[in-house]
């Protein structure tokens, strides 16, 4: 049998780290998964609307991806070569994964994580430029370790130690909550041109890269239009700086447009960086980069010991198959349209929603005290989750002041369980009001 919620609880407290976290009043303790489901200690069943933060895209314990896990054991399959050694697992997801790449981008380098993403991204763009400077977004999120974490546009995420003389933040592409004050009718764009004078302004007028997400995640799904990137590669471009497009949340699929939503957008990026729905689960990131960008780093030694490890790179592969296959994509675009609706249809009975966003299944929704001031309702995003959880339905949150829902389940999802979700929000946010009102 396993410890109890409540051991678990308890050696947490005394010695994990202060900063650990979780979500719920009463931790949710989480034991098995199939398909878009998990199941706690106890064996009540939750449909499962946050994916591991992301992370699960083609469904818990896939039966393909179980199938050449055992396959591998079975066969006695080496588990670990680091890239002083040659193994074609590897390659073969990097074959794969590179002919869904922007036009140009022909290297890849796998890691553990996003975060080792972009740190390799930041390593090359200064290697590369012979500058320093990282321009980023607030409200963006990045990473959690040194530089990427300075990258970051969330006082709540950093820490003293976070060098600061190296990154510069522009203003946010938030249309909700436009930093000019504009609206989609009058909007020229004023965010993207922040990005030049910026530039102009905070550094020396030369930059080693701009990094972006195409929806920012942690930030609260926030999807600036397909014309911003345009117009910021172009100024990225102007000042000597390689373009990041970090799609750790966007990529493998999510966004229902293309495996990777820099692709979609036409985005003429320098690298993109990859990683949770890309392993569906495993520990895999990935920085895909041009061949120019890649030979300035020669001369020099890098290494990652657990990157390209075989059972990663098999499950990644294997992975991006099963999104071909079984056309995901497709199918995340059609859920998240219906989704969508359904929010913004829920949007004309509860006023607490104050606007719906995302791409695919990707999506979020904010919850504001009042239309008109916007003022964050965070309590009751807290509330909202707790609720939907004793109705079976796991949903995450974001947002600078935690008042975003975040909805982001495995790309599998089917319209009964659209309704599901739709149906327990529904409900709780009845239940909420009353409360309020009582």
């Amino acid at each position: 049998m396993g410890m109890t919620t409540q051991e678990i609880l308890e050696f947490r407290k005394k010695h994990f780290l202060s900063t650990s976290v979780y979500y719920y009043k009463n931790p949710l303790h989480l034991v098995r998964a199939k398909g878009e489901y998990v199941y706690d200690v106890d064996g009540k069943e939750y449909l499962d609307c946050i994916g591991g933060i992301v992370c699960i895209s083609a469904g818990h314990n896939h039966p393909r991806i179980k199938e050449q896990i055992l396959k591998m054991l079975q066969e006695d399959e080496i588990q670990h070569t680091s890239l002083l050694y040659f193994n074609s697992h590897p390659v073969e997801l990097a074959q794969e994964l590179l002919k869904e790449a922007p036009a140009g981008i022909d290297r890849v380098f796998f890691t553990n994580s996003g975060s080792e993403a972009n740190e390799l991204a930041f390593l090359a763009a200064r290697q590369a430029t012979g500058e320093t400077i990282v321009i980023n977004l607030r409200h963006s999120y990045h990473g959690g370790t040194s530089a990427a974490l300075a990258q970051c546009g969330h006082g709540t995420w950093k820490f003293r130690a976070q060098p600061s003389a190296l990154n510069v933040s522009a203003m946010e592409p938030y249309c909700y909550r436009c930093p000019f004050g504009k609206k989609p009718e009058s909007c020229s764009l004023e965010c993207a041109k922040n990005v030049e004078t910026t530039i102009q302004t905070a550094t020396h007028g030369k930059i080693a890269a701009f990094i972006a997400e195409p929806v920012m995640g942690v930030g609260g799904f926030i999807s600036p239009p397909k014309e911003y990137f345009q117009e910021v590669v172009k100024i990225v471009h102007r000042y000597g700086g390689k373009y990041i497009s970090d799609e750790v949340q966007t990529g493998a699929g999510r966004t229902g447009e293309s495996f990777l939503f820099t692709k979609a957008l036409g985005i003429e990026a320098d690298m993109v960086t990859m990683a949770k729905g890309l392993g569906n689960g495993a520990a895999i990131g990935a920085t895909l980069m041009k061949t120019e960008t890649s030979d300035s780093m020669a001369g020099k030694l890098f290494f990652n010991t657990f990157g390209s490890d075989p059972y990663q790179t098999m499950q990644a592969k294997v992975t991006l198959q099963i999104i071909r296959e079984e056309k995901l994509i497709e199918n995340s675009k059609k859920m998240g349209n219906y989704l969508l609706d359904g929010f913004k249809n829920l949007m004309k009975s509860h006023a607490l929603i104050g606007d719906v966003r995302g791409r695919g299944l990707l999506m979020g929704f904010e919850l504001v005290k009042d239309r008109e001031t916007k003022e964050y309702a965070t309590s009751e995003a807290v509330a909202l989750m707790e609720k939907c959880r004793e109705k079976g339905v796991l949903l995450g949150k974001g947002g600078l002041f935690g008042n975003v829902i975040r909805i982001a389940p495995p790309l599998t999802i089917d319209q009964k369980n659209c309704d599901r979700v739709l149906k327990a929000v529904d409900e709780s946010l009845i239940e909420i009001k009353k409360q309020s009102l009582s």
